[in-house]
């Protein structure tokens, strides 16, 4: 029965992964050619492509149980290998508890949010542009989603981050939204850098980055890693600090409010749904590595804790919708970074389930919801008030201010990384590029000596020209 049954199941796996692949070859190469396609023909082309791995991803889910096949694994070969330096970059796709449940939810809620965006951005003049894009970011989902290797889950991780980017600064015509997202992208690049040596650490350490040779044998969440608790602790660290970058934990916040400069539909694909959980789903991946560590599980929850209480304040006094959703989504965040903190796995996946399907919800309704707020008012003759807080009872007036303007600086997470990061960085090219200019003008004004002067007549031609 198993051998009739692999088969099958493996297409069903190969058409999952590769499904977004074709979507992006084609919107991606009419538009290199010169022949952008109809709004119709992108629409319908993201409903099938959306569609099909949709459908297959469910496919396999039933197959599986029918089977009792708890994890299946796709080989696709070596693509990079360096013998002497004990690397090399392995594709290979996992579909196991984690990675099926995770996957159909992006095609899900992609699905949706592409139906939406259709109508949304109609005869938007980047509606071509826009969803090139979607595609590089449903790609990079899906490959991380089902990545068995390191660094598949890093090619994945970098296409999630690059499409999330540039859709910040989807309106490049104003400066903020491009503004905003090169914030966005500094951010994913401390992050990248995290996980980068991470997983050259995980090569070093154990010889391969395939995780059933760093989780050890067993079916997710079973396993022990084979690393010893120091080395569980350094790897797991920088796991946290690349996790802390993608979802926005504390003390890497900022991004996320500035991210809502985007179209609705990305920041509730994006932020509120799909790409703030990617760190927290890497965090999942490695969970037994956390396990090794008690420290490591100390500082994970300790993080998530801080983030949830950071986010909370903060949302509390945004005056606009989307930055309140986004903070609102970030105390979920956090908790779920607790609860993986805690030991717990199972849990953790079910709240990024259903916390990622109401946000979405969420973030696309705002609109309608703002215009049926102001008719609720216009109905009423006057504001809607909001009932006093118990915590005025409690907490005296100094702490509130304080509180407030904590919040409303957003923790001034953005002024200590432009103080303590960016302006010594920025401050070092500057120094750079003036030892550059002198030694230049040194090196111009010895060639320059050794040269015939020039004729009269071209001196005089250059000083009336100045």
């Amino acid at each position: 029965m198993e051998i009739i049954w692999e088969p099958f199941v493996s297409v069903l796996g190969l058409t999952v992964v590769f499904s977004p692949a074709v979507l992006f070859a084609l919107l991606c190469g009419v538009s290199l050619v010169g022949a952008p396609l109809s709004e119709r023909t992108i629409a319908r082309s993201i409903q099938l492509a959306v569609s099909v791995g949709f459908v297959a991803a469910l496919g396999l889910l039933l197959s599986m149980l029918a089977t009792g096949l708890h994890e299946l694994s796709l080989e696709l070969g070596d693509w990079v290998a360096i013998p002497d330096q004990h690397f090399h970059f392995h594709l290979k796709f996992v579909f196991d508890r984690l990675s099926v449940p995770f996957v159909i939810l992006v095609y899900g809620l992609c699905g949706i949010v592409g139906a939406f965006t259709t109508r949304y951005l109609h005869r938007e003049p980047g509606f071509g542009r826009f969803f090139v894009l979607y595609s590089v970011f449903l790609m990079g989902m899906v490959f991380s989603s089902l990545a068995g290797t390191i660094e598949a889950l890093f090619f994945g991780w970098e296409l999630v981050g690059l499409s999330s980017a540039l859709l910040v600064g989807y309106f490049h015509e104003r400066a903020n939204p491009v503004r905003n997202g090169q914030r966005v992208w500094s951010v994913y690049r401390i992050a990248d850098a995290a996980f980068l040596v991470a997983a050259i650490l995980v090569h070093h350490l154990t010889g391969s980055g395939d995780f059933s040779v760093l989780m050890g044998d067993g079916l997710w969440p079973a396993g022990s890693v084979a690393l010893s608790e120091k080395h569980a602790l350094l790897v797991g660290l920088l796991l946290l600090a690349a996790a802390a970058g993608k979802s926005a934990l504390v003390p890497f916040s900022g991004w996320l409010p500035r991210a809502m400069e985007g179209p609705t539909p990305s920041s509730a694909v994006f932020y509120g749904a799909l790409s703030v959980h990617l760190g927290v789903f890497l965090l999942l991946r490695v969970g037994g590595l956390i396990e090794r560590s008690i420290v490591l599980m100390v500082v994970v929850s300790a993080l998530g804790l801080v983030t949830a209480v950071y986010a909370m304040l903060a949302g509390r006094v945004q005056s606009d919708i989307k930055s309140a959703l986004a903070f609102a989504s970030l105390t979920q965040v956090g908790i779920i970074v607790f609860e993986i903190g805690v030991g717990l796995r199972f849990l953790p996946l079910v709240h990024i389930i259903g916390h990622a399907c109401l946000r979405t919800l969420q973030l696309l309704r705002a609109p309608t919801l703002l215009h049926d707020f102001h008719w609720m008012e216009n109905a009423v003759g006057g504001h809607l008030t909001s009932e006093i807080s118990v915590w005025h009872r409690w907490i005296p007036k100094w702490t509130r201010l304080w509180l407030y303007r904590f919040s409303l600086e957003r923790g001034f997470f953005d002024e200590l990384l432009d103080e303590y990061v960016v302006r010594p960085v920025i401050r070092l090219f500057r120094w750079s590029n003036r030892m550059e200019e002198r030694w230049t003008r040194w090196l111009s004004m010895e060639s320059t000596s050794s040269k015939p002067p020039r004729p009269a007549s071209e001196s005089s031609l250059e000083d009336y020209a100045k």
